[in-house]
C-alpha cells in the first residue's frame, strides 16, 4: 500500500523531511499583524530580531480544517493513504482540526496526536517511516506509533528564561533569579504538556552535561535506533558538550542534530537544547 507520512512543522526534523519523504503542514507564526508559515517564509533569526526590537513574543496559530483537507486531498487523490502526526493536543488545536479534516477521507487518512512537540513529535514520525518502509499496514503504523507517546523523552534545558517569562510560563522574579544565578530549569513533556523539573546551575555547557547524565540514569533502557540533539540556534560549544556526553553515556546507532523551527524557538528562546529519544 502506498503510504504518505505527514506531520505538523513543529516536528523540527530538518533534512530528515526530504530524506524520509515526509509531508509537512506549516503552523503560522504571527509577528504584529503579519502571518508567516513556519519553515517556509520565516526563520528563527526573524523571531530573535522581532523580540529584540519589540520585547513581544510572536503568536502562533494552527492550520485550518481547510488547510488540512487540501493537504490530505493532494495525497489521497494520488492514490496514497495518509498518516498524519500532530503537535500535542494540549499545545495546539492542530490535532482537532486535522481529525475533522480526516473525516472527509474515511479510512484514507489516519491522524495521530504525538502528545509531544519538536523532535519528540519527530521521533514518532521517524518511527512511522521505519514501519512504512517495512511494509506495515497504515492502521497498524498509526496504532503502534501512538502507543509510543508515553515512552518518548521530550525535554529541554533553556539558557535564559526571558522567552518563558514573556510567554507567561514563569514569574519575573524567577526569570531574574535564574538569569543572575545561572539557573537553567529542565522543561519536559508530561502527559502532553510542558512542566518544569530539575534546576541546573552553572554554564550552559555544564548544565547540558548534567542534564544528559540525569537522563542516562532515568532511562537505562531505551530504543537505540536514534536520538535527536535539537536546539534553538545554540552556540557550537553547547552542542558539542551535548554530543560528547551523549556518546559517552548512551549507545545510539544515530545521533541527529536539528535546529528548532520558528514555532518552537518563539516559545523557548536562543540556546535552548534537548536530547530526545524513545525510552523502553
Amino acid at each position: 500500500m502506498d503510504i504518505q507520512i505527514t506531520t505538523d512543522s513543529t516536528c523540527d526534523l530538518g533534512d530528515q523531511v526530504k530524506k524520509r519523504n515526509i509531508g509537512v503542514m506549516p503552523l503560522s507564526v504571527i509577528l504584529g499583524g503579519d502571518a508567516y508559515r513556519d519553515g517556509v517564509d520565516i526563520t528563527p533569526q526573524d523571531i530573535f530580531a522581532y523580540v529584540e526590537r519589540t520585547g513581544i513574543l510572536p503568536k502562533t496559530a494552527a492550520p485550518s480544517i481547510t488547510d488540512y483537507e487540501e493537504m490530505f486531498a493532494k495525497y489521497v487523490d494520488a492514490g496514497k493513504t495518509v498518516i498524519h502526526y500532530n503537535i500535542s493536543v494540549k499545545a495546539s488545536s492542530s490535532y482537532q482540526y486535522a481529525q475533522e479534516a480526516a473525516k472527509k477521507f474515511r479510512k484514507k487518512v489516519y491522524v495521530v496526536d504525538s502528545m509531544a512537540l519538536s523532535t519528540g513529535q519527530g521521533l514518532m514520525v521517524m518511527k512511522a517511516c521505519d514501519l512504512r518502509d517495512k511494509g506495515m499496514h497504515p492502521q497498524e503504523i498509526a496504532e503502534e506509533t501512538a502507543a509510543l507517546a508515553p515512552k518518548i523523552n521530550t525535554s529541554f534545558v533553556p539558557d535564559r528564561l526571558d522567552y518563558l517569562y514573556k510567554g507567561g510560563r514563569c514569574s519575573r522574579m524567577q526569570m531574574y533569579g535564574a538569569n543572575i544565578f545561572k539557573v537553567h530549569p529542565l522543561i519536559e513533556m508530561q502527559e502532553g504538556q510542558l512542566v518544569a523539573g530539575t534546576k541546573y546551575r552553572g554554564s550552559m555547557e555544564k548544565c547540558v552535561q548534567n542534564y544528559i547524565a540525569d537522563l542516562a540514569v532515568k532511562y537505562p533502557k531505551y530504543d537505540k535506533t536514534r536520538a535527536f540533539i535539537t536546539h534553538s540556534t545554540a552556540e557550537e560549544s553547547i552542542v558539542e558538550a551535548a554530543r560528547e556526553k551523549t556518546k559517552e553515556l548512551f549507545d545510539f546507532d544515530e545521533i541527529i542534530e536539528t535546529v528548532a523551527g520558528s514555532v518552537v524557538t518563539g516559545h523557548c528562546g536562543k540556546n535552548t537544547l534537548g536530547l530526545l529519544f524513545i525510552a523502553q
